[in-house]
């Protein structure tokens, strides 16, 4: 699998005489986004479930209003730096009313299934075998909680 072009400065080394770059995800770096996660998880474990969430590499920061937020990203942020973590400021956004993330909309009211997927299954065509009736009744199962009469 090769890296990007912006990413390889990510994946360079430096040995006694000269410096190397990964063009590629070596062996040993194919579990790099669970380490990650796992890494984060443990590390941010005090502030789990309390208004920070980990994801693959996403960490997000919840919180109720605005001053809350504030302090609960300038703990999290405190907190990288002590551990000497960085995050990328090109892929951060900040003080966020509604998010987009994965397939769900996130806005202050709570968690909401984005309308393109509920859309999606109300279109779904009539299953046509047994692996595909199971197919959409697992897919479906999910989504009722979000689907009025499903």
């Amino acid at each position: 699998m090769h890296i990007k072009e912006e990413d390889i400065y990510n994946a360079t080394f430096r040995k006694r005489y000269r410096n190397y770059e990964f063009v590629v995800v070596p062996f040993g770096l194919t579990n790099t986004l669970s380490i990650f996660m796992c890494l984060m998880n443990n590390m941010l474990r005090p502030y789990l479930n309390k208004f920070v969430i980990v994801f693959i590499d996403d960490i997000l920061i919840y919180s109720k209003n605005e001053e809350e937020r504030a302090k609960h990203l300038e703990a999290v942020l405190i907190f990288l730096r002590e551990h000497q973590l960085y995050a990328n400021l090109i892929k951060c956004s900040f003080f966020k009313s509604q998010i987009h993330y994965l397939g769900h909309v996130i806005p202050k009211e709570g968690i909401a299934v984005d309308s393109g997927n509920i859309k999606a299954i109300m279109d779904w065509p009539t299953p046509g075998d047994v692996d595909e009736a199971r197919s959409f009744m697992g897919l479906a199962g999910y989504y009722k909680r979000f689907i009025r009469n499903l």
